[in-house]
């Protein structure tokens, strides 16, 4: 198992768990859908997004005043030769999708959607 998804999988236990008491974390169900490790594996940069889109910005800061106690944990369970830094950032990858999900419906995109391949191929022999 690569380093990045082993470090994501012990961060999302952590935070399943309820490990880090910060009033700003409670109440909070926090997916964890990607860490990207930096090639020397000092820096853990963990992409986040708490259900439902909501506060984000205040669960990042909770992380962030976490930072240290998370990187102990991570240090416990996951085996190298030194903890990472970690960085918490947003993942906006839903954000994305929602964008071209809504482009996919707009009535300029659906029209060439509509067209018929194969009448474009009849015109071309």
């Amino acid at each position: 198992m690569r380093v990045g998804e082993q470090v994501r999988h012990a961060i999302a236990e952590i935070l399943a768990q309820g490990s880090v008491h910060d009033a700003d974390l409670e109440g909070h169900i926090i997916t964890v859908p990607e860490v990207r490790m930096s090639p020397d594996l000092k820096l853990a940069t963990i992409y986040v997004m708490p259900l439902g889109g909501r506060d984000t910005e205040l669960v990042i800061a909770a992380l962030d005043r976490n930072k240290k106690f998370l990187r102990g944990e991570v240090a416990r369970r996951v085996n190298l030769k030194f903890a990472p830094d970690l960085r918490f950032r947003v993942d906006e990858r839903f954000d994305e999708a929602e964008r071209i999900e809504k482009l996919l419906r707009t009535p300029a995109v659906q029209k060439d959607l509509e067209q018929d391949p194969d009448s474009d191929r009849e015109e071309e022999q």
